[in-house]
């Protein structure tokens, strides 16, 4: 009995900030190794490099302007895609209490009032000031 064995040409490696970039997280990849070399992208709790080869099923934490994320890889995306797309290679693990926490903040955020009264005065209150000071 012959067996065939077929191999696979394996695709160029993927790199964790080039994996990023791709899956939309960042906005570029420069922000995406920038956040690597901060701290800011963790594997199993401990700080990675941006050249990190990436494999299926592994969980990463990163921290965004925005979010924290925690993810788990779904699938390997050598190029970036339009959002709709990139959203099937991750599946966002993100705690529960993390994004109750966002919902919260976001809320907070658009009353359309200053978070301080302290700071500059705003135009109106400017004006006001200047006619009250003749």
């Amino acid at each position: 009995m012959r067996l065939l064995i077929l191999i696979m040409p394996e695709k160029e490696k993927l790199r964790l900030d080039k994996y990023l970039w791709a899956i939309r997280l960042f906005k570029t990849r420069t922000q995406a190794t920038t956040a690597c070399d901060n701290g800011k992208v963790k594997f199993n709790g401990v700080q990675t490099k941006a050249a990190k080869q990436v494999h299926i099923g592994e969980e990463y934490e990163i921290k965004t302007e925005a979010k924290r994320w925690r993810i788990r890889v779904g699938g390997l995306l050598y190029k970036r895609v339009a959002f709709a797309e990139a959203i099937k290679y991750y599946i966002d693990i993100t705690p529960e209490e993390e994004i109750e926490r966002l919902q919260y903040q976001s809320a907070s955020f658009h009353t359309g009032k200053r978070m301080s009264k302290i700071g500059r005065p705003t135009k109106k209150q400017r004006r006001d000031i200047e006619d009250f000071l003749g």
